[in-house]
């Protein structure tokens, strides 16, 4: 297993940052991780800038921005930037397994761990900019989207369209609902070639959490355009039109 230090000193990690921007952050002290795997131990050097693990805010309540992880996440983000980092050189996907290693070697719950490596694998699928690896991805996540869709519809009897579903006790038709969420993402994540386990565990907690997820992007819609209401519009700088004003108006009478 893994472990992380302080390369000034060779002893435990002290992780040090300074926020940029509130959302970017400036590591203060160069930090390493050795594993048995490399002769030669990972560095990732002050002054390198992270965001953290980027998780959309919708999905935060079950994958956190930050945590017992953080060191894993800002490694993870110097490992996939070209000249971020010292010591050993390995491809993306390989930088993934490294980060879902060491999430482990920091003591992440191993469910999250593999949440998380199945979540940046997207961003590694999606950054090949292959046109197959795309159609692949979209295919899975819209396919497993409309079925859970379908399903859930035809558990309601609204429709009636999933051969799987068919006329059932409601607890025999969500035993075959759940069913087919495993199965129906396992058959279609074959075609993702080695990175097939993330595209079941992607398939599988999409299926699983699509009402959650569906439920929760409904209220956080709700919460953006109300905020839009009562707030006013935001600049390229992510800050309120209207408290910009006010902020450079006290700042005028202030002047004065």
């Amino acid at each position: 297993m893994g472990e992380f230090f302080d390369v000034a000193t060779g002893g435990p990690l002290r992780l040090e940052l300074r926020s940029v921007d509130g959302r970017d952050f400036t590591l203060l002290r160069s930090i390493g991780y050795t594993t048995q795997e490399y002769a030669d131990a990972f560095v990732v050097p002050d002054g390198f800038v992270t965001d953290f693990a980027s998780v959309p805010h919708l999905f935060t309540w079950l994958v956190p921005k930050s945590g017992d992880f953080l060191p894993a996440a800002v490694l993870h983000d110097a490992l996939v930037r070209p000249g971020s980092h010292q010591g050993p050189q390995v491809e993306r996907h390989e930088a993934d397994r490294v980060f879902r290693a060491a999430m482990v070697a920091l003591g992440t719950g191993r469910v999250r761990a593999w949440l998380m490596w199945a979540a940046v694998t997207i961003g590694t699928l999606w950054a090949s900019r292959d046109l197959a690896k795309r159609v692949q991805l979209i295919g899975l996540v819209g396919l497993v989207a409309l079925l859970g869709t379908a399903a859930t519809l035809d558990f309601l009897d609204v429709v009636e369209v999933v051969p799987w579903m068919g006329e059932r006790p409601w607890a025999a038709e969500l035993a075959m609902g759940a069913l087919f969420a495993v199965l129906v993402p396992t058959v279609l994540a074959v075609s993702w070639g080695r990175y097939w386990l993330a595209g079941v565990i992607v398939g599988v907690a999409l299926a699983l959490l699509l009402h959650v997820t569906a439920a929760l992007l409904g209220i956080y819609g709700f919460y953006l355009v109300l905020e839009r209401l009562v707030s006013g519009p935001t600049d390229d700088d992510g800050v309120r039109v209207r408290d910009r004003q006010e902020a450079d108006a006290e700042t005028s009478l202030g002047d004065r």
